[in-house]
């Protein structure tokens, strides 16, 4: 079973490169982000021409998140998240697909920091953790993907320059410590699992030539919950599709589960 999270950046205008990616990749499921589209403009005729179901948590012109199915209709679970610091953003969605609950995530950016984008930020992240809770005691098979914006260390492993994004949001100390906070309750690092060291990046600037100069970091994760875990075949990132024309500044990333 194929798990992917893939941040399309706006989905009407990157629905060519979606659903070539979806025809050469065919992921069993497809967490996406910032689809940037209201519910009412989702284009659902086209995604389910292409073999999937769809749920989505539509935002016009910002955020949104949906979960596709190879095959089959995604069973929702849960829309926004509970206790949410601010419910008018489109950001968290949850279903279960063929035995296993996947979450796709929308993580806020944070910047500029400090201030009450990065404040919304990290207690977005507190509610975050006290679902995940509640989730890791189901003892589901529970895979929670998404764009976090976070970036877990300062090493080349996740980022290219750790003095370029010294004062960004998303590799602040307390947004670090958020994620580890989630981390610390059991849940993998499907990418670290597999590839425990070595540059993987997920995402590349659309400015200063970043994509030429492979100047990227990590902040599209899937983390696994231990009976998830437990299947984990293989992990990765579709580079190649950074560097389509017309492409999402994020590259999808996936998982394989026996």
């Amino acid at each position: 079973m194929k798990i992917a999270t893939f941040n399309i950046n706006g989905i009407k205008a990157r629905l060519p490169r979606l659903l070539e990616w979806l025809d050469e990749t065919q992921p069993d499921v497809a967490c996406l982000q910032e689809i940037k589209t209201s519910d009412e403009t989702f284009p659902e005729a086209d995604i389910r021409a292409a073999g999937y179901g769809a749920i989505w948590h539509g935002q016009k012109g910002f955020n949104g998140v949906a979960i596709l199915a190879r095959g089959a209709d995604p069973v929702e679970r849960r829309r926004g998240l509970p206790d949410d610091p601010d419910p008018s953003h489109s950001r968290y969605l949850e279903a279960d697909v063929n035995g296993v609950t996947v979450a796709s995530i929308y993580l806020p950016n944070g910047n500029p920091q400090p201030g009450p984008k990065f404040d919304y930020k990290l207690a977005w992240m507190d509610q975050l953790r006290l679902h995940a809770a509640g989730l890791f005691a189901s003892e589901r098979d529970v895979v929670l993907a998404g764009d976090y914006n976070v970036i877990p260390t300062d090493l080349k492993d996740d980022i290219f320059s750790a003095r370029a994004m010294a004062d960004d949001a998303l590799a602040q100390p307390e947004s670090r410590a958020a994620f580890r906070s989630l981390l610390a309750q059991g849940w993998t690092d499907a990418i670290r699992a597999i590839h425990p060291s070595g540059p993987i990046y997920t995402f590349w600037d659309y400015q200063a030539g970043a994509w030429a100069r492979d100047a990227g970091f990590r902040i599209d994760h899937l983390l696994l919950s231990p009976s998830a875990a437990d299947r984990l075949a293989d992990a990765g990132v579709d580079r190649a599709t950074r560097g389509k024309e017309k492409a999402s500044d994020h590259a999808p990333t996936w998982i394989m589960l026996r």
